[in-house]
């Protein structure tokens, strides 16, 4: 343990590690704030710290059994001659249940109006919304997880790395969710990246690897737009 901690090497890739479950974590706090939001305001609150909890205990779970999730990878069947493993089903399933949820909800912003203003907020369950930020974390965990087997050899490295995200995570999510669900543009923005990275798990599910780096800088630039909006618009 000690030879792990004086390593220049464990401290690199923890920090690289971190980073980078950070960033892949952000989608996963973009989806917690839009959904808890339906929530009444007392309980919102409570939703996005369990949330991310359940991401916390998922992602640990999954690294202690490294085994069985890399055994995801083994083929189950032959559709239109792409082989489908339990990994690709968990990331197609995953995928469009994004697409349809984060539609819906883009549907819901455009459309419903009327609806919106006889239903008042409190119509979904604490139960049901904890159940969604459940699922999706099993999807998001999975992509973390793979990708810290990837960059790291140690499975402590792994661990810590996601406990001090995670940890993070908890610290900003407020500020976040605040700032999405302030800013009704800057909510249909998010809801659009939710259906891009829907596409791309299900790109990733028929083995059409898109790099991710092309679908961050994609979120990034519009992130960008998006803020010089905002700072016109303050100005006006």
């Amino acid at each position: 343990m000690m030879e792990l901690l004086s390593s220049p090497e464990t401290w690199v890739a923890l920090l690289t590690l971190t980073i980078l479950e950070i960033v892949l974590g952000i989608d996963n706090i973009v989806f917690i704030s839009i959904i808890s939001d339906k929530l009444p305001k007392e309980k919102q609150k409570r939703a996005r710290k369990t949330g991310l909890a359940l991401a916390l205990i998922t992602r640990i779970l999954l690294l202690l059994s490294l085994s069985w999730v890399m055994s995801l990878t083994d083929p189950l069947f032959n559709v239109l001659s792409n082989d489908i493993s339990g990994r690709d089903l968990i990331l197609l399933i995953g995928g469009l249940f994004l697409i349809y949820k984060a539609t819906t909800e883009i549907h819901e912003k455009i459309e419903g109006h009327e609806e919106a203003t006889h239903t008042p907020k409190g119509n979904i369950s604490f139960a049901a919304v904890i159940f969604q930020i459940l699922l999706l974390d099993i999807i998001f965990s999975l992509d973390s997880v793979i990708t810290a087997v990837g960059m790291a050899n140690h499975i402590e490295v792994m661990i810590a790395a996601v406990i001090i995200s995670v940890g993070i995570m908890l610290l900003a999510a407020e500020s976040i969710s605040k700032f999405v669900n302030d800013h009704p543009t800057v909510k249909m923005l998010a809801l659009s990246f939710l259906v891009l990275i829907g596409v791309s798990l299900l790109a990733e599910g028929l083995d059409q690897h898109i790099p991710k780096g092309y679908v961050y800088f994609a979120m990034a630039f519009s992130v960008l737009v998006e803020m010089l909006n905002l700072k016109e618009k303050k100005k006006k």
